[in-house]
């Protein structure tokens, strides 16, 4: 892994925008490099350390599962170099933490699909025995795994505000039924055959989200960051069980370590209340939320 990047600073490229983890630069008026930084973001807030190979981490996750599901939906990889867009003292900014993409016009929703009962579907089942408008089985209990994915989509919240959670009929209001059904059988048969593959791994993907754009042609394109464990809840195989008939989630392979410790630290004696800044990160937490990342990749791309 090279040296953490907090923030990119490509003066080479207008900079379109800066997202939670990512920087996006113009490349002319098609494409869009896009520079996975080190940050970190919990309960909205960017934290003010960076965790260390993060940004490779998901670049490469994300680069893997493209690869995998390319046959399912296009993407919008050029198939280009990131680094051949950048003056050369740039290119230690951009290697192996980018990708060069095509510049589509985003889909306003984020497409979740979730497998298992967990977080806010946790929550809404509990009250309307239903996610986002689709109805559930009696009995489930938090971690359990559904009778089939279920597609339960989002709308897009403006930075630093949380996405909403809507039914199918919201989406079919939004960008019409036609797009509204391709979304929602792509994004379930993406998500089936991700799932599938990582349980040989050892890996349960439990929810994940993505996100599509239209290219000029109109053809439904994924795009952004795709099974990271930034977008999707992974939990080992070896520890469900036991966290399920606890009534709990199983341990994910993301940023929990940090949530945690945001959760008990103390600021000037009172809890932080999740507005900027952020407390600083100790040491063994960054270390640990980057061991999680890492073992992410490793247990997914493994040799079995």
């Amino acid at each position: 892994m090279t040296a953490a990047l907090h923030t990119s600073n490509i003066t080479s490229l207008p900079l379109l925008a800066r997202g939670k983890v990512r920087d996006n630069y113009a490349v002319g008026t098609d494409r869009i490099l896009m520079v996975a930084s080190d940050r970190l973001s919990a309960f909205d807030v960017i934290m003010g350390e960076p965790i260390p190979g993060k940004g490779e981490i998901l670049t490469q996750m994300a680069l893997f599962w493209f690869a995998r599901l390319g046959h399912i939906c296009p993407n919008h990889l050029t198939g280009d170099a990131p680094e051949s867009v950048v003056t050369p003292a740039e290119v230690p900014q951009v290697r192996n933490r980018s990708m060069l993409v095509r510049r589509l016009q985003p889909i306003p929703v984020e497409a979740v699909v979730r497998g298992y009962l967990a977080g806010s579907g946790w929550q809404e089942y509990q009250a309307t025995q239903s996610v986002c408008g689709v109805p559930l089985p009696p009995g489930l209990k938090n971690a359990s795994k559904l009778p089939q994915p279920i597609f339960t989509p989002a709308a897009k919240a403006a930075m630093g505000e949380h996405d909403e959670n809507i039914s199918f009929e919201r989406t079919v209001e939004m960008v019409g039924a036609e797009l509204a059904g391709r979304i929602r059988e792509l994004s379930i048969r993406i998500y089936q055959e991700a799932a599938d593959y990582a349980l040989t791994q050892g890996l349960i993907i439990a929810d994940t989200k993505f996100e599509f754009g239209l290219d000029p042609q109109g053809e439904l394109v994924l795009m952004d960051e795709v099974l990271t464990p930034d977008s999707s809840r992974y939990w080992p195989v070896e520890a469900y069980e036991a966290a399920y008939q606890a009534g709990q989630n199983p341990p994910s392979y993301d940023k929990q370590f940090v949530r945690d410790w945001l959760e008990q630290v103390r600021v000037d004696g009172k809890p932080w209340d999740k507005t900027p800044p952020a407390p600083h990160l100790p040491q063994d937490v960054i270390a640990r939320t980057a061991s999680k990342y890492r073992e992410a990749l490793e247990r997914l791309t493994a040799s079995r």
